[in-house]
């Protein structure tokens, strides 16, 4: 077959499947590079014609519809996996963290006696935060209402015990008034309203009120 009769094969198969592309590619940015894949498919065609002159014909319309194909379906796949990228990276958008959601915090945080109401604290307010979270060892605060803790009372006794309620109450002594606190490192008992920022010790912040 000469090399006219190929260029007028490649002139019809243009005329019949790049001008879709075409259109395609000026309305979506997405497929702008479909038809430069055919022209370098194009002209790679011509360069193997060149050389094979002697080709059939049949040959060569199969060669070239085999590679419409494969831009078509390479074109295809680009464009889904860019659609799945989008929708999770929307997904991950909408979504809040939990940690966010902690409702009113004290500001200062204060702890105090059975008598001190608990509540959100606030420096006109003292009340007693009983949403007590350390930051240390990431426990939260249990507090324990008309208690103080004993003398013996040490970090290995509350290491091995908390959350325990039962267990803690061992080295708990029974006093109407003080309220004794504790979470897995730290222990304190209070009597009247302490501004926690007076107890460099303990490492306890708001978690946070529910409304």
């Amino acid at each position: 077959m000469s090399d006219d009769d190929l260029d007028e094969l490649l002139d019809e198969v243009e005329k019949k499947f790049c001008r879709n592309i075409s259109v395609a590619s000026s309305n979506d940015p997405t497929n702008r590079s479909g038809a430069g894949k055919y022209e370098k498919a194009r002209d790679g065609q011509k360069k193997r014609s060149g050389i094979k002159s002697g080709q059939p014909l049949s040959s060569v319309t199969e060669d070239i519809d085999a590679f419409l194909e494969e831009l078509l379906e390479e074109d295809d796949c680009s464009f889904s996996q860019q659609k799945t990228d989008q929708f999770h990276k929307g997904s991950r958008v909408e979504k809040k963290p939990s940690s966010q959601s902690g409702g009113r915090r004290c500001c200062p945080v204060y702890i105090g006696g059975s008598a001190v109401t608990n509540g959100v604290g606030t420096s006109t307010t003292p009340r007693s935060c009983d949403q007590l979270r350390c930051i240390s060892c990431d426990f939260r605060v249990l507090p324990f209402d008309d208690c103080e803790w004993d003398s013996s009372c040490d970090y290995l006794f509350l290491r091995n015990n908390m959350p325990d309620r039962q267990k803690l109450k061992s080295k708990l002594k029974r006093r109407r008034g003080p309220r004794a606190y504790a979470c897995q490192c730290s222990w304190f008992s209070a009597l009247e309203p302490r501004d926690i920022r007076d107890q460099p010790q303990l490492r306890w912040v708001c978690g946070g009120h529910q409304d």
